[in-house]
């Protein structure tokens, strides 16, 4: 298998195009299908799904919704495993990749207590020789590309990222993203671009810079600082699935996205709440729903009167009436 740069704004994992290397992260409770068909629709290298327990989701033999979830049949999405035993980290892969993931990726990031107590995410950094076995009980399970996420490193301490990812990359990562803080920073202070370098120099597969990237500048900044070969945007693309293109299109030379005003941005953000509401069914869909409105109207300046009593509707159709006064305050002004 071979691993190649083609050019500045295309990676290239066996024959796995990531096309340009600007990628939206995986968020628990953010990044479900629904949000990123809509981002997919703007325009990403690739998207990640929302990480699963490898254990969880090969006993529970998943349903119709949840073979969805994970994206295995969308173009550009790489499913996302966690755990903390071999054995179900094989088997979580060769069930993704048995499905037609393109891609698998290790969770070694996520700082989550509920996780982390669990010895999985970013708790692996803890112990390498461990983590290792399960990096190479996934590449062996599966003949597609593994990539890894992960941190700096447990805490300030032990900064072991840049050991950690040259041993990954023997055991056979193809790609690894690294969140530019430590396990114990959780997502406090600022994302250490710099620090991202010394991976970077540590391994020759593709590296890429993730934390506090939100727009074309911050990009910039990051890849200059890191070295990095592309970017990953999680809590950037909140409230604004196009920027993931916006980038792309600065970085990259590509066009750059219709950002949707008006009736257009009314339109989009009434589809993205109709979507979850047929993915999730109407219950469920509106609960998970108020997060993405909620960031749509903090963007569009809407009152916190309207705000409030859109976010607390019991039905749906009272969303739906009332979200274009919420934007058309802001064409408006």
């Amino acid at each position: 298998m071979i691993i190649s740069v083609a050019v500045t704004k295309q990676l290239v994992l066996d024959d796995v195009a990531l096309t340009p290397p600007v990628a939206l992260a995986p968020l628990a409770g953010i990044t479900d299908l629904p949000f990123r068909q809509l981002v997919a629709s703007f325009g990403a290298g690739w998207v990640v799904s929302e990480m699963v327990a490898s254990q969880e989701m090969v006993q529970a033999k998943p349903g119709v919704r949840e073979r969805a979830e994970l994206g295995y049949d969308q173009d550009g999405t790489a499913v996302q495993i966690a755990g903390r035993e071999a054995y179900w980290m094989a088997e979580a892969a060769r069930m993704a990749a048995g499905n037609g993931a393109a891609i698998i990726d290790i969770n070694m990031g996520c700082p989550a207590k509920k996780v982390t107590n669990g010895y999985s995410g970013s708790a692996l950094l803890r112990t390498p020789d461990h983590a290792l076995s399960l990096i190479e009980a996934v590449v062996n399970a599966v003949d597609v590309p593994v990539t890894l996420k992960t941190r700096l490193g447990w805490d300030h301490d032990s900064l072991n990222a840049a050991d950690v990812a040259r041993r990954a990359q023997e055991a056979g990562i193809k790609l690894v993203t690294i969140h530019g803080r430590t396990r114990c920073q959780f997502y406090k202070g600022a994302a250490d671009w710099a620090a991202i370098r010394q991976i970077k120099e540590a391994v020759t597969i593709p590296v890429i810079a993730n934390g506090d990237i939100v727009d074309a500048d911050t990009a910039r900044a990051a890849l200059r600082l890191s070295g990095g070969d592309g970017v990953m945007i999680g809590r950037g693309a909140q409230g604004r699935p196009w920027v993931l293109a916006q980038i792309s299109a600065a970085l990259h030379g590509l066009a750059d996205p219709v950002v949707p005003q008006g009736r257009d941005l009314i339109d989009m953000v009434c589809g993205h709440y109709e979507a979850m509401l047929a993915f999730y069914g109407s219950e469920l869909g509106r609960k998970v729903a108020r997060k993405h409105l909620g960031w749509y109207m903090d963007d569009a300046g809407t009152p916190p009167a309207l705000r409030k009593a859109i976010l607390t509707h019991a039905s749906p159709a009272d969303v739906l009436r009332d979200l274009p006064e919420a934007f058309d305050l802001k064409v408006a002004a």
